[in-house]
């Protein structure tokens, strides 16, 4: 097994919330507890997602996202001159085919002034104190910067702010370079970004909505792998970086389809990324013909372990699915891990449970145990 990040048995990052949590933000939200001690609950409920993680074999453990509403919107809010605002035509469950979720996301970014990282950062003291409580390699998740300007385009971009959207760029860049430079001056040595617009940039309806804003579906792969290419500029060297690339994982279901075709060669020999964790737990991404564009110096995490349900995949079928992948990239190259975290949202909208969440977990590490050895 692999002792450097990616891990042959690896994990996306969000669990699902514990009651506790639940309650804690609910309380909070009513003005029955403090934000100290909201953070007190969250540290021991870290602890234990912390223990469980560790118990199943992993060596990546996270914090599960625990102090988080989303996956984007706590960090994107922290940005000085950008809100990330609730969509009032948004119903849960009321989109019916992808066109629609594209028309209708739950929340939209609104970029009003010149962007500026808060002074104190975003992410970190929170890595700070999951470095502290773990034995393996502490991971940290972030939004991919791309997440501030994929459903909004130049609409949701003030153009008194940003007349020219090469200086938005810049910034966006900056701000998460900056980010990523304190979260390694913490030890921070694994990072990964959570990215649902490469993937989004495969179906053909995200690819329309994106042609309605203005925007061209076959320029953006190329203008995203510079924006994460600069995000990460100047890390330490023994740093790693990768991206999480996901369709929507909401109510156990996705938004989007279709193979990596569309953004693979960019994707993979222009970012300047360690490692790519991709779904495939279902037909809906295609095959392992984009695997022939991975460069040598990079891995793949394959995505084969379905978060979405609480039924075991098979070992054997795994290893075959990993067999199948060998025929366009190396094995070397290869890692296995869920196709996305189990809660991107702190509510959890997957039809699965904790025990489920573990045991699937669990059998991340023993497939990957009887593949790689």
């Amino acid at each position: 097994m692999t002792n450097s990040a990616p891990f042959r048995a690896d994990q996306v990052g969000s669990l699902l919330r514990p009651a506790e949590i639940l309650d804690a933000r609910e309380h909070r939200e009513n003005g029955e507890i403090s934000d100290a001690e909201l953070r007190k609950i969250e540290d021991e409920c870290i602890r234990d997602i912390v223990q469980m993680q560790e118990g199943v074999g992993l060596k990546s453990i996270t914090d599960g996202e625990f102090r988080r509403y989303s996956f984007t919107h706590d960090f994107i809010n922290k940005i000085e001159g950008v809100n990330f605002e609730k969509n009032p035509d948004f119903k849960p469950g009321g989109a019916t085919d992808a066109k629609q979720q594209w028309q209708l996301p739950p929340f939209r970014a609104i970029v009003s002034e010149r962007m500026v990282r808060p002074s104190e950062g975003i992410e970190v003291e929170n890595f700070r104190f999951l470095k502290s409580v773990v034995n393996e390699t502490a991971k940290i998740c972030l939004p991919s910067p791309t997440m501030l300007h994929f459903r909004g385009g130049r609409g949701a971009i003030s153009e008194t702010a940003y007349p020219d959207m090469a200086d938005f760029y810049e910034d966006l860049a900056r701000i998460f370079r900056e980010e990523v430079l304190a979260l390694a001056e913490a030890g921070c040595r694994y990072l990964q970004f959570d990215d649902t617009n490469l993937a989004y940039l495969c179906d053909e309806n995200m690819r329309e909505g994106v042609r309605q804003l203005g925007e061209d579906p076959n320029t953006l792969p190329a203008t995203y792998a510079k924006l994460i290419s600069d995000a990460v500029r100047g890390r330490p060297a023994d740093m790693k970086i990768c991206i999480h690339l996901c369709r929507g994982n909401a109510f156990s279901a996705g938004f989007a389809g279709g193979g990596y075709e569309p953004v693979a060669d960019i994707m993979f020999n222009q970012t300047d990324v360690d490692g790519f964790f991709l779904e495939y737990d279902d037909e809906r991404s295609g095959g392992f013909e984009p695997l022939r564009f991975v460069p040598k110096d990079k891995k793949i995490v394959l995505g084969l372990v379905s978060s979405k349900n609480g039924e075991l995949e098979e070992i054997d079928q795994l290893k075959a699915r990993v067999d199948q992948a060998a025929e366009f990239i190396s094995p070397d190259q290869l890692c296995l891990s869920p196709q996305c975290g189990f809660s991107s949202s702190t509510t959890g909208k997957n039809i699965i449970g904790p025990e489920e969440q573990a045991d699937k977990l669990r059998l991340v590490v023993e497939a990957a145990e009887t593949i790689w050895g």
